[in-house]
């Protein structure tokens, strides 16, 4: 079982990546809105963010390239993790804090998944 997972880690997370980066550019509203207040064009940040997990996701994809996108999907997480935290500011509904507030934590199996994918 262990290894099953060991060899379809890499594109489990490569698929995700590309999956989140393709919803930046088809469906960019909600990405635009957690975007901290504090930073500069939400929208620009939205494409930046979108191409990063797109261009990780081709990286982690390749054998060759694959240490050097988990590593990028790593910094990519905890890049991230501040529009989380404005997500879950924002919520207003006392179930939809309680979900953006509980998936804060899951940050970091995401960050060491991709570290443990940079590792093979």
């Amino acid at each position: 079982m262990a290894s099953r997972w060991k060899k379809a880690s890499p594109g489990l997370l490569a698929g995700g990546l590309a999956a989140m980066g393709v919803l930046h550019f088809v469906a960019p509203k909600p990405f635009t809105r957690i975007v901290p207040r504090a930073l500069p064009n939400p929208e620009a940040l939205v494409a930046i963010s979108g191409a990063a997990e797109l261009a990780c996701a081709a990286l982690v994809a390749v054998p060759r390239t694959r240490r050097v996108g988990g590593l990028a999907a790593a910094a990519l997480f905890v890049g991230v993790f501040p529009a989380n935290c404005q997500m879950a500011l924002d919520a207003r509904s006392g179930t939809a804090k309680a979900i953006a507030y509980g998936r804060l934590p899951f940050q970091i199996p995401l960050v060491a998944w991709a570290l443990s994918v940079s590792r093979r």
